[in-house]
């Protein structure tokens, strides 16, 4: 059985009205984003004075405010988040939910105490990871949607953390985080809280020019919205301390419907336990009353991916509604006013100041006790006539209108023949209601003392200095630009290792298996050149299962690094053994080899940069959504940068192969046409089970030579997916020519994309 105080019910707030709805309902906390940086741009987030007044609300009904602040932060408004977030702390906001590295950092050290959520946009799939957000200072991780019961509990055991999953609400296709497709498409990141939901639209799927999905489930990205009311005990015992209902664009009407669902059952599990949970069928019904987009899916909690999972049909536009739940919702918890039981203590005496004392019942210190007040009101007088009924004084005190508060119990105590006026009596009330509601409120309050603010100016004065200098910062006139090729595919290895300029190789480890890993590498040493094994975007049991099995085989292979793409993989490599091998590049000690850091561990801003070094990155590869100006202010000399490649939009667990025709567990390579006739490869990384969709047209840099070299990397990329030996032929040469040799090439691809290199996000 679980205790009570280690189970939350925690709710979306997309407005002040959707949190005193879900409060009303029964939720233990909201997440809520202020006017900046949250993952829900278009939500009705709330300005500096309305955070204020929610975080005292939510505090006087003893209930929690999680703020969210889980974009990614450019170089320029990472000197800004200690002016927004300071209002906010000292009112005081219980925790913030944060996705980017370097924020999550700076909050630790300029905001003492206060609780860091590592947002589910950080792709947290395992122990590794939940122990390295904890040593960087998150109290609780916010796991990916796509974890397992078994993956949960794994956390829960082996890492002191809370841990958050989401257990009702719209499920994302992709792994939250590693999803490019609505930037790529329309510039609307997703990792700045803009997603345009790409994911909602029809597609073909294709194979060889043939369609391989009918007209009547072309919605095969859309997802069904999870439901997991009969997987509680599961989820719970599995070690989830926070139910996360995921809806902060939804109406107050939806928060308030769902809330009070799963607090109904998560108390009737804390009642009766397993044996005595059952689930109304008349309550799933409700729920889905409330919002439908084909059924409900209980997620990935118990099995990896599934048909069932996707709604194929768009959501429809317009369906009658159920006014009399929409009615009973709204009576009950929307419009409901929500009062906290008082007991109180009224004394009066002719002759001396009449007295209250109010206890808040409900709302507790932190020692456990009632929080008490005592105030004093005007001189009681002798009664000249008729002295006054204690049910007449009763009567009036009680009358608390508005206020969070409401008598559960009060006791008047009349001495003598005694008379207050009405009016003394609404004072003494008001004044009493008013200072419980200031007794509560000010243990809630922090402030930041004189050091605190005087190393924030230090840190701003020497951000300003970061980016000076990282605008300025040469690249080391000994260390030539690096020209590294990426191959997926077997095939595309001859044309690579034939190349004179390719200076390092990486060899994709869902398509180069290893058993030919030894080989592989030879073969690269022998062409003098440097063999790297890039790591699978996802490292789940799969993934750990698949490197142990080939422990040995990995570290005799003779690889010069890794390429890490996930927090996952970086702790477990720093748990290999080390190996006797001459690695002039430069790697930790501690590592069995140089581990590159991919673009999906993301680096937006100077801080970010250094968590990943500190982390034992021996070279960053830039991020994908920065435009040259914000890759220049953040630093990226001697890093690396891709020029060339289609970019992985969506990273999934889910797999359009088994989708439309079920698993063959065969790597194959499909294609989504969207409605406007582009088609964009879709590949299932079977050894690791997850797809990727790539961007139909290729990033492609050649003709911008002046401008990256302009951002002084050590090293570009050219990242190969699907393309065929002749076009990785035809690729690196015009590359090559163009960035090593100072001549003018033709563009060796049809379509193509400048990316993000000029225009960036919003």
């Amino acid at each position: 059985m679980i205790e009570k105080k280690k189970v939350e019910v925690l709710a979306p707030a997309g407005s002040y009205e959707s949190m005193t709805a879900a409060f009303a309902a029964g939720a233990d906390a909201v997440y809520i984003g202020g006017s900046r940086f949250g993952a829900r741009a278009f939500a009705d987030n709330l300005d500096e004075d309305r955070m204020c007044q929610a975080i005292d609300y939510a505090h006087l009904h003893g209930r929690q405010i999680y703020m969210t602040v889980n974009t990614l932060f450019k170089e320029q408004e990472i000197g800004e988040l200690y002016d927004y977030l300071r209002p906010y702390y000292e009112r005081g906001l219980d925790a913030v939910i944060v996705q980017d590295l370097g924020a999550m950092v700076f909050i630790r050290e300029h905001f003492p105490g206060l609780a860091i959520h590592a947002s589910t946009q950080m792709t947290i799939t395992g122990a590794y990871g939940a122990a390295k957000l904890k040593e960087l200072g998150a109290s609780r991780v916010v796991t990916a949607r796509e974890l397992s019961l078994e993956e949960l509990r794994q956390i829960h055991e082996q890492v002191n953390v809370e841990i958050e999953s989401f257990v009702h609400g719209a499920l994302c296709y992709c792994y939250s985080g590693q999803c490019l497709m609505s930037s790529v498409i329309g510039g609307r990141s997703g990792n700045r809280g803009r997603c345009a939901q790409p994911c909602r639209l029809p597609y073909e799927v294709r194979r060889d020019g043939k369609k391989l999905n009918t007209k009547d489930e072309k919605y095969v990205l859309s997802l069904k919205d999870l439901c997991t009311l009969d997987l509680l005990p599961d989820i719970l015992e599995a070690g989830v301390y926070s139910l996360k209902i995921e809806g902060r664009m939804k109406s107050p009407r939806y928060t308030a419907g769902v809330v009070s669902m799963y607090r109904k059952y998560v108390d009737q599990y804390l009642k009766y336990g397993r044996k005595g949970y059952r689930v109304s069928p008349g309550d799933r019904k409700m729920l889905l009353e409330l919002f439908d987009r084909g059924g409900f899916t209980e997620g990935y909690y118990q099995e990896h991916n599934g048909r069932d999972m996707v709604a194929y049909k768009e959501k429809p536009a317009f369906r009658e509604g159920n006014q009399e739940l929409f009615d009973y919702l709204d009576r009950m918890y929307v419009d409901h006013l929500l009062q906290e039981p008082v007991r109180g203590t009224a004394s009066l005496e002719p002759g001396k100041a009449a007295k209250l004392t109010l206890e808040c019942l409900s709302v507790p210190r932190e020692d456990g006790k009632p929080v008490s007040v005592t105030v004093s009101g005007q001189i009681v007088q002798e009664a000249l006539n008729q002295p006054m009924a204690r049910d007449k004084v009763a009567k009036q005190l009680q009358k608390t209108g508005n206020t969070p508060f409401a008598f559960d119990e009060l006791n008047v105590q009349l001495t003598g023949n005694v008379f207050l006026p009405v009016q003394a009596l609404n004072e003494l009330r008001r004044n009493g209601l008013e200072a419980l509601e200031t007794r509560i409120l000010s243990g809630k309050r922090r402030s930041l003392d004189a050091e605190v603010e005087r190393q924030q100016e230090r840190r701003q004065e020497g951000q300003q200095r970061q980016m000076r200098d990282n605008q300025e910062e040469e690249a080391p006139e000994s260390a030539p630009l690096r020209f590294i090729a990426s191959l997926e595919e077997q095939n595309q290895l001859p044309p690579a290792l034939e190349h004179q300029d390719v200076d390092e190789i990486y060899l994709d480890a869902d398509g180069f298996p290893f058993s030919c890993w030894k080989e592989t590498a030879a073969a690269c040493h022998q062409a003098g050149k440097q063999c790297l094994l890039m790591m699978p975007h996802i490292f789940r049991t799969e993934a750990i299962r698949y490197f142990e099995s080939c422990r040995e085989e990995f570290l005799q292979a003779g690889f010069d690094g890794v390429v890490v793409r996930n927090l996952e993989e970086v702790e477990w490599l720093k748990q290999l053994q080390p190996i006797s091998a001459d690695h002039s590049s430069g790697a930790a000690d501690s590592l069995p080899m140089p581990m590159v850091f991919d673009g999906s561990l993301y680096t937006w801003n100077h801080l970010s940069n250094q968590v990943m070094l500190d982390a034992g990155a021996f070279r960053i590869t830039m991020p994908a959504e920065l435009n040259s100006r914000e890759l220049k202010a953040k630093g990226c000399a001697g890093q690396e940068l891709m020029v060339y490649g289609a970019l992985p939009m969506m990273v999934s667990a889910q797999c359009i192969r088994k989708t439309t025709e079920g698993c063959s567990r065969r790597r194959e390579v499909l294609y989504l046409k969207d409605r406007t006739g582009k088609q964009m490869p879709v590949k299932n990384h079977c050894t690791f089970c997850y797809n990727t969709i790539y961007n139909a047209s290729p990033v492609a840099l050649l003709g911008q030579e002046e401008l990256v070299k302009s951002l002084k990397p050590g090293a570009i990329r050219l990242q190969f997916t699907t393309e065929s030996p002749r076009e990785v032929a035809r690729c690196l040469d015009a590359f090559a020519a163009g960035f090593l040799h100072g001549c003018r090439a033709e563009m060796p691809c049809g379509e193509f994309t400048r990316g993000h290199i000029k225009r960036g996000v919003e």
